[in-house]
């Protein structure tokens, strides 16, 4: 418990210093025709993030395998991101950066060996494929974690719910120390999620991550996935990975796919997003903060009891594939949805007034 609040109160002491910083410096997010909030906000979650990292690494190194290794790719996308966040840099510096990372995380032997026994009870090695399928985890994480970050607490709360997540199956997988670094990192977040949604002093004070500290928290989350998927020591199979990250995961797919077909970059930004499409449909920002943590936590929870209770994989990954072909599916079909939905309310209303009216 010490170092847990060790850990939240460094993180919180962070954005305090960082964000007068950023002040100076125009480190902020300014409003524009896609970004709708009042003033300019400092983009320093990242940072302070960041920061509670070297302190988890100053209680014990060894918390994590290749610790030194991970601060050092952490260090070299954190500066990169926050120059992204101060000058907007091309697309090209920052995806080649993902890729240095990705490849030092394979030559420390950290990368997908296998998908797990998903092919009717056949186990899915990926040999000489597995290095080009963990360089695509790697943007795929960073990116899916990236593009949720829309709304006030929707980033850090979707990112608690997977370290709160990978905690639990450290734990149980009887890697106590993972366990405790997760729950770290979960400490770290809530700070920023604090600040971000203006608790407990308003707007004043309030923060955004910034690309800086959603690529830090994608990075992050795939390191420890492959370190709890793969190898000797994997607590859990791969396919529970998917049910962990499922929120970012298949929202990321999903707008990707249908900026694709109508011809646009697959990373040109837009408000068609899951929280920009619930909160078009007539829910507050704070409603749709709250449905989307519900759905992860509800997929994060059956991903675990699948993994515990020793569901086979064929089952769990259909499973998940059926979901996500759902939710593509609605996306995609949304806005007649919506009418659909509205004309039905309608109805229901002039029902209701006309057996008023008879009374």
């Amino acid at each position: 418990m010490q170092e847990f609040m060790v850990v939240f109160l460094s993180a919180f002491i962070a954005l305090f210093l960082a964000r007068k910083v950023a002040i100076k410096v125009g480190l902020v997010d300014k409003p524009n025709e896609r970004k709708r909030h009042r003033g300019h906000i400092p983009l320093v979650g990242g940072v302070s993030i960041y920061m509670a990292l070297w302190v988890m690494y100053i209680f014990d190194p060894a918390w994590l395998p290749d610790f030194s290794l991970y601060m050092v790719c952490a260090t070299a996308l954190l500066v990169v991101g926050v120059l992204d966040d101060r000058f907007d840099l091309p697309v090209l510096p920052r995806v080649g950066l993902q890729a240095l990372v990705a490849g030092l995380m394979m030559y420390s032997g950290l990368y997908l060996i296998s998908l797990g026994h998903v092919l009717f009870g056949y186990e899915l090695f990926l040999g000489i494929f597995g290095y080009t399928v963990t360089l695509f985890a790697v943007w795929g994480a960073i990116n899916a974690f990236n593009m949720v970050d829309g709304i006030d607490g929707l980033l850090g709360a979707l990112s608690c719910v997977t370290f709160g997540a990978l905690a639990v199956v450290f734990y149980i997988g009887g890697r106590h120390e993972l366990a405790q670094w997760s729950l770290c990192l979960l400490a770290a977040t809530l700070p920023y999620i604090l600040l971000n949604l203006g608790v407990p002093w308003g707007l004043k004070f309030k923060v955004f991550m910034g690309d800086a500290g959603s690529t830090l928290i994608g990075f992050t989350v795939i390191w420890l996935l492959v370190l709890a998927t793969q190898g000797k020591e994997a607590i859990i199979r791969p396919v529970t990975a998917l049910w962990l990250i499922a929120v970012p995961l298949m929202d990321m797919v999903t707008i990707m796919v249908r900026r694709i077909r109508r011809g646009d970059s697959p990373f040109k930004p837009d408000r068609e997003h899951l929280h920009h499409i619930l909160m078009r449909a007539g829910l507050s920002s704070r409603q749709s903060l709250l449905a989307i943590v519900l759905a992860a936590l509800f997929f994060a929870a059956v991903g675990i009891i699948g993994e515990l209770s020793g569901v086979m994989e064929p089952i769990m990954l259909s499973a998940f594939l059926v979901i996500f072909v759902g939710y593509f599916w609605s996306i995609t079909r949304i806005w007649r949805l919506l009418t659909w939905f509205r004309r039905s309310s309608d109805r229901h209303v002039a029902v209701a007034e006309k057996m008023e009216q008879r009374r």
